[in-house]
């Protein structure tokens, strides 16, 4: 079965599953990377199979935690995938004003997470942690950041 989903507004601001889904309705997690969040046109397909159509107005955010559709007591809700971060654990306050600084100069998001900062793992984020001689590892782990791209033009 294909389902298009499409006519919502510019944002959707994560809305919880659990206050839109019926009772007793099943929730199935479709798990999206940070840029798949912001690729609104495309077919996908959610776990169990069901195929979705996207097709939402251009700039739509698909925040984790946003009901994509219920179709016959299932709810398809997006969730933050795990993909390929920068995991960050500064030793001091300072250190984690440069590192935030000098991430923030290649235009891309760092974000807190937990005990660690992460960024969206690449050859020059590696450069430039490895150059700050801040300690950090390559993990998998949900990004909850924009993709570099989106920052251009700000």
């Amino acid at each position: 079965m294909t389902r298009r989903l499409s006519g919502l507004g510019l944002r959707l601001e994560g809305r919880q599953a659990e206050t839109l889904a019926p009772s007793g309705a099943e929730i199935i997690e479709v798990p999206m990377t940070a840029l798949d969040r912001r690729r609104v046109r495309r077919r996908l397909t959610a776990p169990g199979g069901m195929e979705l159509l996207l097709a939402f107005p251009t700039g739509t955010y698909l925040a984790p935690g946003s009901v994509l559709d219920s179709i016959n007591g299932i709810t398809y809700v997006v969730a933050a995938a795990p993909e390929d971060v920068a995991a960050v654990v500064p030793r001091s306050m300072g250190e984690a004003a440069r590192v935030a600084h000098a991430i923030g100069n290649l235009h891309r998001d760092f974000v807190e997470d937990g005990e660690a900062f992460l960024a969206l793992w690449d050859a020059p984020i590696e450069l430039l942690l490895t150059r700050l001689g801040v300690p950090f590892t390559r993990e998998r782990r949900p990004f909850l950041g924009r993709p570099a791209w989106e920052h251009e033009g700000e």
